[in-house]
């Protein structure tokens, strides 16, 4: 038997279609990334079954953000850590399923029109800003990832002279890489064999949580852990929900998703969401809890950093993961020209050469000069989930179903949206704010450069069995 398709909705409903216009190519062109998947002008409109899609939804959920979950759970305490990495998958689950209720309460497909019919042009320009930062301020977190794992490898294979040179620079690194192989690459109209690396990425990071396990055992065990190592909470909560946003981030795929489920009932569809993001919690939970457990207080925004320079074992890891950034890199690129394309130049047509050059080597030249700016990746993965990540999970996608559902706000449907509202809104708002305050004290990362407990092999544990027990203290 057929599966029954959901009627187009009537009455209250086209209210909105109708005050904003049913054509929406004027304003909507680019309608998630579509141009991503397009070959030779034509989409690929093949569906998937459950297990298929459900491994898509969570490639697409798993990525650099990884890197900095054992950093989330030092700023908000190990106890709360979990507790709050817990509570954004939920959180990020119900808001994934708001905004697919959201688009059929619009008769809507795109992320894009639906804001369109909920929120009018102005609901659609913001949203269009947040889809521009998001990628934009990814870019920035990818290039201090090369910067810093590239950096490392160059001098650990040119030997230590290398580090006063300017192949030891991270700038240096980071124009060359930017130069040679970034920028080249988001120079093509059609990257989809670059999106399919995506596959590759998943498999690395799963190859890189090996490594760090083996690690714990062989090196992290003699690392004394830090004074309150295993504080419960501490005050940084804001700037861990945003590392944790970001890493969760999936919102901007998940129309194409849906359509890309056969027979995408509710029931169908709510399945693959909370296996798929279940799934990418427990994965955080593991790499999280392993990566802290293995440095505590020395824990840094990228992981990777913790480990020496000579290290070779965690120097594939660098190397793997900086690989594929490189490849993840040109398909932000391109969602972030799309979007500058279709706000300053709004039209069906494809752009002239020029000017898609000009587009892209100008974003891609800012881009370069703020990740020169700082080696944080930490602040960068709170920025971004504070500024984009947050709004464009949390707070969009349950005020545009109220909206559309016309009930009163203070209906029993509405209190799970309220909550994950106010919730989102706290975060964006008091995240931005920390995040300016301690920019503006100046606190600086030491990335790129070995720790402490690298330098002076004093400081490590010459007996296992005395870090073994600090392990054991913990709020497990």
């Amino acid at each position: 038997m057929a599966a029954r398709s959901d009627p187009p909705p009537t009455g209250k409903y086209t209210l909105f279609r109708s005050q904003t216009g049913s054509d929406f190519s004027d304003t909507s062109s680019m309608s998630e990334s579509k141009h991503l998947f397009e070959d030779d002008g034509k989409t690929d409109k093949e569906q998937t079954n459950v297990p298929m899609t459900s491994f898509n939804f969570i490639n697409s959920i798993i990525g650099s953000g990884i890197i900095g979950i054992p950093f989330a759970l030092k700023q908000a305490g190990f106890g709360l850590g979990i507790i709050l990495l817990i509570l954004v998958a939920m959180i990020t689950d119900y808001s994934i399923i708001l905004l697919i209720e959201a688009g059929k309460l619009s008769n809507t497909n795109t992320y894009q029109d639906m804001m369109l019919v909920a929120c009018g042009r102005p609901g659609f320009y913001l949203l269009t800003f947040l889809q521009f930062i998001y990628p934009f301020i990814a870019m920035v977190s990818y290039n201090v990832i090369i910067g810093d794992t590239i950096t490392k490898i160059i001098v650990r294979i040119g030997g230590e002279h290398i580090a006063n040179t300017v192949l030891g620079s991270r700038e240096f690194i980071i124009f060359l890489v930017t130069l040679l192989v970034t920028l080249p690459l988001s120079l093509y109209r059609n990257i989809t064999k670059l999106s399919k690396w995506a596959f590759v990425s998943l498999i690395l990071v799963g190859v890189m949580l090996l490594f760090i396990c083996v690690r714990l055992g062989t090196f992290a065990i003699k690392i004394p852990a830090t004074e309150d190592a295993w504080t419960f909470a501490n005050v940084n909560i804001t700037q861990a929900i945003g590392i944790m946003a970001f890493a969760y981030m999936c919102h901007h795929n998940t129309f194409l998703i849906h359509a890309s489920l056969e027979n995408p009932t509710k029931e169908r569809f709510n399945f693959v969401t909370h296996v798929s993001v279940m799934f990418c919690m427990m994965f955080m939970l593991v790499f999280g809890l392993i990566g802290y457990a293995s440095f505590t207080g020395w824990t840094q925004g990228d992981l990777l950093e913790n480990y020496c320079q000579s290290d070779d074992l965690m120097n594939a890891a660098r190397f793997g993961f900086a690989f594929t950034i490189m490849l993840t890199y040109p398909i932000e690129c391109f969602v972030t020209r799309e979007v500058v394309e279709n706000a300053l130049f709004p039209t069906s047509e494809q752009s002239p050469l020029w000017r898609h050059i000009v587009v892209t080597v100008v974003i891609n030249g800012l881009v370069c000069a703020l990740s020169m700016s700082t080696d944080c990746l930490g602040i960068v993965l709170e920025l971004n989930g504070v500024m984009a990540a947050a709004p464009l999970a949390f707070i969009i996608p349950p005020l545009c179903v109220m909206k559309l559902r016309q009930e009163p706000i203070c209906s029993k449907d509405n209190i799970i949206p309220i909550f994950i509202t106010t919730f989102g809104i706290l975060v964006a708002v008091i995240g931005f704010i920390m995040a300016v305050l301690n920019f503006s004290e100046g606190k600086q990362c030491s990335h790129g450069k070995d720790i402490e407990y690298c330098i002076n092999k004093d400081i490590l544990l010459t007996n296992a069995s005395d870090r073994a027990s600090t392990l054991a203290a913990a709020p497990l």
